[in-house]
């Protein structure tokens, strides 16, 4: 596994005085060593051969120093600066950028603050579930701007991953890891792999496998200029890069569900998939996490291998049982269902799609379609624009139900439950929705929320910018109709947030306990 020495280089870079005297922070992965001194980061690759990275000469670890910067400055240029030689001088010191023989490579980055790391704000409680957005924005983006990789993906790109998580588990998790456990998880995902097989190959010949990012999870995210920038990409191996941009999402969404932030996790998820409509593929995402999981147990237990300290021993070796038994319970998610939740404008809805979302279903939870957001997108206005009288006309308001129920079809043909959250003041709509669950087969619950006239109107008045454009007007307007009957769980939404959610949970769980399910799945929320 490590090809060469490199305790003079490593000592040099770690030395105060190669950086004019600046205190230096060292930074340990089982591929790279990072410096941090004074204004600037230094990256040194590690001399090692693995089956998923081969850095193993100078020349080698060069190359993969160019291509790390020229991958990583497409998200995050300002960081990347350049790569610098490590030399052999003629007096026989090393130098940093010197005049003599180059023995290594760097990455030179600017340095930023270590608190402003997505998992350091994670870890203290500082990470705003409002962020989420941006982030998943950001990722978006990213994704649609990504070259396209047909010649990776598919079928085979995927079992390239669960045979080297195989492998790993084998070479480095035997004495660590249960055998059992691990024979389970790389059946069930070998499994999971032949029934995607089809999915994963059409995505790939419709531009889904592209050159994304490869290590997509929080510590590799900092909070830069007030903005959410990605780095440390992968360059090491295009079959880790060059992926599904679903799969390449999997592993932020798993690291945020790993950490016990499901909301922050389901966030992403809905803004994400709000951003690019890529409602086709949804139905790989528990496979996809599960991967990325199993690829933590491994990757820790490998990293257990240079690592000395004792702590970060013990820390490695919890991790690596940690992710190997989520990546097992990952392969079996909790089965779908459908959830209508209507009423006036300012009774909750949308609080409330966002309290129940994180907890239903699959891993990161339900897929959340908003009649506001649909309705901005099908007037081709930002969301946060207010449209005037023609966007609320019959037939734009008969579109925008229209595409509610067949997203939310989508989705649960996925197995991911969905919530749909609009007025459904009319009752076409609701028998619509209603009709949507008894097509795909899923539970379904419709929730009506309630409450007095001055608390929703209360509710309206304290907004912030909102995608809804309800106000006292649109409220009046909405009280005077006729809903007819409504059959739907009446909730009062007047009652804390708390008290709401329980409601509707309790409701829940009493529909899906009834509906078919595998013996593997949970039905507790």
């Amino acid at each position: 596994m490590i090809t060469e020495d490199q305790t003079g280089v490593i000592e040099f870079l770690g030395a105060s005085a190669t950086h004019s005297g600046a205190p230096v922070e060292r930074i340990e992965t089982h591929i790279s060593v990072v410096f941090l001194a004074g204004p600037r980061a230094w990256k040194l690759k590690r001399a090692i051969r693995l089956d998923y990275i081969d850095a193993s000469t100078p020349d080698r670890r060069r190359t993969l120093c160019e291509k790390e910067v020229q991958l990583n400055r497409r998200t995050a240029a300002s960081l990347y600066l350049g790569v610098v030689s490590i030399t052999r001088e003629a007096d026989g010191s090393l130098a940093l950028g010197g005049s003599g023989t180059p023995v290594d490579w760097v990455v030179e980055m600017r340095r930023f603050d270590q608190e402003a790391l997505f998992d350091r704000l994670a870890q203290r409680g500082g990470l705003d579930v409002a962020m989420m957005a941006r982030l998943a924005t950001a990722v978006a983006l990213f994704h649609r701007d990504a070259e396209p990789r047909p010649d990776h993906g598919g079928t085979a790109g995927m079992r390239w991953v669960v045979d080297g998580n195989a492998i790993g588990f084998s070479e480095f998790g035997a004495r660590l890891l249960d055998p059992a456990t691990v024979a389970r998880v790389i059946d069930c995902t070998r499994d999971a792999l032949d029934r995607s097989g089809a999915l994963l190959e059409s995505r790939r010949d419709a531009g889904f496998v592209r050159q994304c990012h490869g290590d997509l999870h929080l510590r590799n995210i900092v909070l830069y200029d007030g903005t959410p920038t990605l780095f440390d990409g992968v360059e090491f191996n295009d079959e880790v890069a060059c992926v599904d941009v679903l799969y390449d999402l999997a592993f932020l969404l798993m690291d945020l569900w790993h950490r016990q932030l499901p909301a922050h996790a389901n966030a992403v998820w809905n803004r994400y998939l709000s951003e690019t409509d890529d409602l086709g593929g949804i139905g790989l995402m528990p496979f996809f996490l599960s991967c990325r999981a199993a690829i933590r147990a491994k990757t820790s237990a490998t990293a257990l291998t240079v690592q000395t300290d004792s702590a970060r021993v013990r820390e490695l070796q919890t991790s690596a049982r940690e992710y190997l038994a989520m990546a097992e319970r990952l392969l079996h998610p909790l089965p779908a269902c459908l959830v209508a939740i209507g009423g006036l404008s300012g009774s909750g809805k949308s609080t409330i799609a966002t309290a129940l979302a994180p907890l239903l279903g699959a891993a990161p939870g339900a897929v959340v379609f908003r009649s506001d957001e649909i309705r901005k997108r099908i007037c081709g206005v930002e969301r946060l624009s207010r449209l005037g009288a023609q966007g609320y006309t019959t037939e734009v308001t008969n579109k925008v139900y229209e595409t509610l129920t067949g997203r939310a079809g989508l989705a649960v043909r996925g197995d991911f439950p969905a919530i749909v959250d609009a007025t459904f003041l009319r009752a076409a709509d609701r028998e619509a929705v209603e009709a949507c669950a008894r097509d795909t087969a899923v539970p379904f619950v419709g929730l009506w929320l309630e409450g007095p006239a001055r608390t929703l109107l209360e509710r309206l008045q304290r907004r912030g910018p909102d995608t809804s454009d309800a106000d006292a007007t649109v409220l009046r307007r909405q009280s005077a109709q006729d809903v007819g009957v409504i059959s739907w769980h009446r909730l009062d939404s007047s009652a804390s947030i708390d008290v709401v959610r329980e409601t509707a949970l309790s409701l829940l769980r009493r529909h899906v306990n009834d509906a078919p399910r595998t013996p593997t799945q949970s039905v507790v929320f």
